[in-house]
Protein backbone atom coordinates (compact mmCIF):
# COMPACT_ATOMS: atom_id res chain seq x y z
CA UNK A 1 0.00 0.00 0.00
CA UNK A 2 1.41 3.72 -0.19
CA UNK A 3 2.30 5.57 1.93
CA UNK A 4 -0.27 8.10 3.26
CA UNK A 5 0.39 11.29 1.61
CA UNK A 6 2.08 10.16 -1.31
CA UNK A 7 1.23 10.55 -4.82
CA UNK A 8 -1.39 7.93 -6.02
CA UNK A 9 0.88 5.03 -8.29
CA UNK A 10 -0.66 5.42 -11.58
CA UNK A 11 -1.10 2.02 -13.82
CA UNK A 12 -2.53 1.82 -17.36
CA UNK A 13 -4.44 -1.22 -17.65
CA UNK A 14 -4.39 -3.25 -21.19
CA UNK A 15 -6.07 -5.97 -20.53
CA UNK A 16 -9.57 -6.72 -22.86
CA UNK A 17 -12.68 -7.03 -20.89
CA UNK A 18 -13.86 -7.67 -18.49
CA UNK A 19 -10.37 -9.15 -17.21
CA UNK A 20 -9.74 -5.04 -17.32
CA UNK A 21 -12.25 -4.40 -14.74
CA UNK A 22 -10.87 -7.36 -12.67
CA UNK A 23 -7.38 -6.13 -12.59
CA UNK A 24 -8.31 -2.62 -11.83
CA UNK A 25 -10.06 -3.45 -8.91
CA UNK A 26 -7.40 -5.32 -7.57
CA UNK A 27 -5.14 -2.36 -8.21
CA UNK A 28 -7.42 -0.27 -6.75
CA UNK A 29 -7.45 -2.75 -3.71
CA UNK A 30 -3.18 -2.06 -3.58
CA UNK A 31 -3.91 1.42 -3.27
CA UNK A 32 -3.06 2.11 -7.25
CA UNK A 33 -4.96 4.25 -9.79
CA UNK A 34 -5.67 2.65 -12.91
CA UNK A 35 -6.05 3.99 -16.24
CA UNK A 36 -8.45 2.06 -18.07
CA UNK A 37 -6.89 1.01 -21.55
CA UNK A 38 -7.71 -2.09 -23.22
CA UNK A 39 -5.95 -2.94 -26.69
CA UNK A 40 -7.84 -5.63 -27.52
CA UNK A 41 -12.12 -6.65 -27.93
CA UNK A 42 -12.55 -10.64 -27.25
CA UNK A 43 -15.49 -11.67 -30.02
CA UNK A 44 -16.64 -15.14 -29.17
CA UNK A 45 -17.58 -17.69 -31.76
CA UNK A 46 -21.42 -19.36 -31.85
CA UNK A 47 -20.08 -22.79 -33.25
CA UNK A 48 -21.17 -25.71 -31.61
CA UNK A 49 -17.88 -27.34 -29.67
CA UNK A 50 -17.19 -31.01 -31.11
CA UNK A 51 -16.80 -33.36 -27.97
CA UNK A 52 -16.56 -36.67 -29.44
CA UNK A 53 -14.02 -38.65 -27.84
CA UNK A 54 -13.18 -35.87 -25.27
CA UNK A 55 -11.96 -37.16 -21.76
CA UNK A 56 -10.90 -33.20 -20.16
CA UNK A 57 -10.50 -29.56 -21.22
CA UNK A 58 -7.65 -26.89 -21.22
CA UNK A 59 -8.06 -23.77 -20.91
CA UNK A 60 -5.28 -21.15 -21.19
CA UNK A 61 -7.30 -18.02 -20.96
CA UNK A 62 -10.70 -16.66 -18.89
CA UNK A 63 -11.97 -15.72 -22.87
CA UNK A 64 -11.49 -19.71 -23.59
CA UNK A 65 -13.56 -20.75 -20.62
CA UNK A 66 -16.48 -17.41 -21.05
CA UNK A 67 -16.47 -18.64 -24.61
CA UNK A 68 -16.81 -22.42 -24.32
CA UNK A 69 -19.47 -21.62 -21.84
CA UNK A 70 -21.68 -19.58 -23.91
CA UNK A 71 -22.56 -22.16 -26.40
CA UNK A 72 -21.89 -25.32 -24.51
CA UNK A 73 -23.30 -26.11 -21.29
CA UNK A 74 -21.74 -29.75 -20.45
CA UNK A 75 -20.22 -29.19 -17.27
CA UNK A 76 -18.99 -33.24 -16.45
CA UNK A 77 -15.84 -32.69 -17.79
CA UNK A 78 -12.07 -32.49 -15.57
CA UNK A 79 -11.00 -28.97 -16.67
CA UNK A 80 -7.44 -28.32 -16.61
CA UNK A 81 -6.55 -24.37 -16.59
CA UNK A 82 -3.52 -22.74 -17.03
CA UNK A 83 -3.30 -20.42 -13.88
CA UNK A 84 -5.73 -19.32 -11.03
CA UNK A 85 -7.70 -16.90 -12.77
CA UNK A 86 -8.25 -19.26 -15.60
CA UNK A 87 -9.83 -21.31 -12.89
CA UNK A 88 -11.40 -19.26 -10.92
CA UNK A 89 -13.49 -18.34 -13.79
CA UNK A 90 -14.31 -22.09 -14.80
CA UNK A 91 -15.72 -22.69 -11.12
CA UNK A 92 -17.63 -19.37 -11.41
CA UNK A 93 -19.23 -20.83 -15.05
CA UNK A 94 -20.09 -24.66 -12.61
CA UNK A 95 -17.01 -26.88 -13.42
CA UNK A 96 -16.82 -29.12 -10.63
CA UNK A 97 -13.48 -30.31 -11.19
CA UNK A 98 -11.11 -27.32 -12.23
CA UNK A 99 -7.09 -28.39 -11.81
CA UNK A 100 -4.82 -25.36 -11.92
CA UNK A 101 -1.29 -25.03 -13.19
CA UNK A 102 1.18 -22.45 -12.75
CA UNK A 103 0.56 -19.69 -15.34
CA UNK A 104 2.17 -20.62 -18.56
CA UNK A 105 1.74 -23.44 -20.92
CA UNK A 106 4.52 -25.20 -19.67
CA UNK A 107 3.39 -26.22 -16.86
CA UNK A 108 -0.25 -26.86 -18.39
CA UNK A 109 1.44 -29.19 -20.40
CA UNK A 110 2.80 -30.33 -17.71
CA UNK A 111 0.12 -30.97 -15.47
CA UNK A 112 -1.74 -32.59 -18.18
CA UNK A 113 0.98 -35.08 -18.87
CA UNK A 114 1.03 -36.13 -15.14
CA UNK A 115 -2.74 -36.15 -15.28
CA UNK A 116 -2.11 -38.86 -18.49
CA UNK A 117 0.45 -40.83 -16.01
CA UNK A 118 -1.69 -41.70 -13.51
CA UNK A 119 -4.50 -42.31 -15.09
CA UNK A 120 -6.95 -39.72 -14.73
CA UNK A 121 -7.29 -38.55 -18.32
CA UNK A 122 -7.51 -41.82 -20.77
CA UNK A 123 -8.77 -39.68 -23.96
CA UNK A 124 -8.48 -36.57 -25.80
CA UNK A 125 -7.77 -33.35 -24.36
CA UNK A 126 -9.56 -30.59 -25.75
CA UNK A 127 -7.65 -27.26 -26.03
CA UNK A 128 -10.41 -24.35 -26.22
CA UNK A 129 -8.21 -21.63 -27.72
CA UNK A 130 -8.24 -17.87 -29.41
CA UNK A 131 -7.05 -17.02 -32.70
CA UNK A 132 -3.99 -15.92 -31.35
CA UNK A 133 -1.73 -17.95 -28.79
CA UNK A 134 1.48 -17.83 -26.99
CA UNK A 135 2.44 -21.36 -26.57
CA UNK A 136 1.47 -24.74 -28.82
CA UNK A 137 0.04 -27.05 -25.72
CA UNK A 138 -1.42 -29.41 -28.05
CA UNK A 139 1.80 -29.52 -29.53
CA UNK A 140 3.80 -30.22 -26.16
CA UNK A 141 1.00 -33.21 -26.02
CA UNK A 142 1.23 -34.79 -29.01
CA UNK A 143 4.60 -34.93 -29.11
CA UNK A 144 4.39 -36.96 -25.69
CA UNK A 145 2.18 -39.41 -27.06
CA UNK A 146 -0.88 -38.17 -25.81
CA UNK A 147 -4.28 -37.22 -28.07
CA UNK A 148 -5.55 -33.49 -27.63
CA UNK A 149 -6.46 -31.09 -30.22
CA UNK A 150 -7.44 -27.57 -30.09
CA UNK A 151 -10.99 -25.49 -31.48
CA UNK A 152 -10.46 -22.00 -31.76
CA UNK A 153 -13.29 -20.33 -29.75
CA UNK A 154 -12.75 -16.54 -29.59
CA UNK A 155 -10.51 -13.93 -31.13
CA UNK A 156 -9.07 -11.13 -29.74
CA UNK A 157 -9.42 -8.17 -32.02
CA UNK A 158 -7.16 -5.45 -31.77
CA UNK A 159 -6.93 -1.64 -31.71
CA UNK A 160 -5.67 0.40 -34.26
CA UNK A 161 -4.46 3.39 -32.22
CA UNK A 162 -4.72 4.58 -28.64
CA UNK A 163 -7.94 5.85 -26.99
CA UNK A 164 -7.75 9.85 -27.11
CA UNK A 165 -7.97 10.51 -23.54
CA UNK A 166 -5.42 7.99 -22.68
CA UNK A 167 -3.16 9.14 -25.54
CA UNK A 168 -3.32 13.13 -23.82
CA UNK A 169 -2.64 11.45 -20.54
CA UNK A 170 0.36 9.75 -22.30
CA UNK A 171 1.72 12.78 -23.75
CA UNK A 172 1.00 15.22 -20.75
CA UNK A 173 2.24 13.14 -17.58
CA UNK A 174 2.11 9.64 -18.82
CA UNK A 175 1.18 6.64 -16.40
CA UNK A 176 3.64 5.55 -13.80
CA UNK A 177 3.32 1.91 -14.82
CA UNK A 178 2.08 -0.21 -18.08
CA UNK A 179 0.92 -3.60 -17.44
CA UNK A 180 1.25 -5.83 -20.13
CA UNK A 181 -0.27 -9.62 -20.03
CA UNK A 182 0.98 -11.22 -23.52
CA UNK A 183 3.86 -10.62 -26.14
CA UNK A 184 1.21 -9.86 -28.43
CA UNK A 185 -0.31 -6.93 -26.07
CA UNK A 186 3.50 -5.77 -25.87
CA UNK A 187 4.13 -5.54 -29.62
CA UNK A 188 0.68 -3.73 -30.33
CA UNK A 189 1.22 -1.22 -27.27
CA UNK A 190 4.66 -0.38 -28.36
CA UNK A 191 3.08 -0.08 -32.11
CA UNK A 192 0.48 2.52 -31.08
CA UNK A 193 3.02 4.41 -28.98
CA UNK A 194 4.70 4.99 -31.97
CA UNK A 195 2.02 5.63 -34.08
CA UNK A 196 0.83 7.91 -32.02
CA UNK A 197 4.35 10.18 -31.64
CA UNK A 198 4.74 9.21 -28.42
CA UNK A 199 7.77 6.61 -28.08
CA UNK A 200 9.47 9.29 -26.12
CA UNK A 201 6.89 9.17 -23.46
CA UNK A 202 8.38 5.33 -22.67
CA UNK A 203 11.21 7.05 -21.19
CA UNK A 204 8.53 8.08 -18.29
CA UNK A 205 7.07 4.75 -18.15
CA UNK A 206 7.75 1.57 -16.44
CA UNK A 207 6.70 -1.86 -17.77
CA UNK A 208 5.56 -4.55 -15.53
CA UNK A 209 5.67 -7.53 -17.66
CA UNK A 210 3.78 -10.92 -17.04
CA UNK A 211 7.07 -13.27 -18.16
CA UNK A 212 10.11 -12.90 -19.81
CA UNK A 213 8.72 -13.54 -23.08
CA UNK A 214 6.60 -10.49 -23.07
CA UNK A 215 9.30 -8.18 -21.74
CA UNK A 216 11.43 -9.45 -24.88
CA UNK A 217 8.72 -8.49 -27.02
CA UNK A 218 9.07 -4.34 -26.02
CA UNK A 219 11.62 -3.83 -28.78
CA UNK A 220 13.88 -2.30 -26.39
CA UNK A 221 12.14 0.83 -26.18
CA UNK A 222 13.81 3.20 -23.88
CA UNK A 223 11.45 2.51 -20.60
CA UNK A 224 12.05 3.81 -17.92
CA UNK A 225 12.82 -0.06 -16.46
CA UNK A 226 11.05 -2.89 -17.59
CA UNK A 227 10.31 -5.31 -14.36
CA UNK A 228 9.03 -9.17 -14.99
CA UNK A 229 6.83 -10.95 -12.22
CA UNK A 230 8.14 -13.42 -10.53
CA UNK A 231 5.35 -15.54 -11.60
CA UNK A 232 3.04 -15.61 -14.46
CA UNK A 233 0.29 -14.77 -12.47
CA UNK A 234 -1.51 -10.79 -11.99
CA UNK A 235 -1.02 -10.72 -8.36
CA UNK A 236 2.80 -11.28 -8.93
CA UNK A 237 2.55 -8.23 -11.64
CA UNK A 238 0.75 -6.00 -8.81
CA UNK A 239 3.56 -7.40 -6.57
CA UNK A 240 6.46 -5.75 -9.13
CA UNK A 241 4.57 -2.74 -9.38
CA UNK A 242 3.64 -2.30 -5.48
CA UNK A 243 7.28 -3.10 -4.13
CA UNK A 244 9.29 -1.88 -7.05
Amino acid sequence: MRKTGAPATSVLVTRPQPDADTLAEALRVRGLTPVLCPLMTVKAFDTPVDLKGVSALAFTSANGVRAYAAVDEHRDFPVYAVGAATAAAARSEGFGRVFAAAGDVETLAALLTAAYQEGSIDGAVLHIAGASRAGDLVGFLNKAGHPARRVVQYEAIAATNLPHAVAQQIEAAAPDWVTLFSPRTARLFTSLIDNAGLTHSCSRMKAAALSEAVADALEAKNWRAVHVAATPVADALIDVIETA
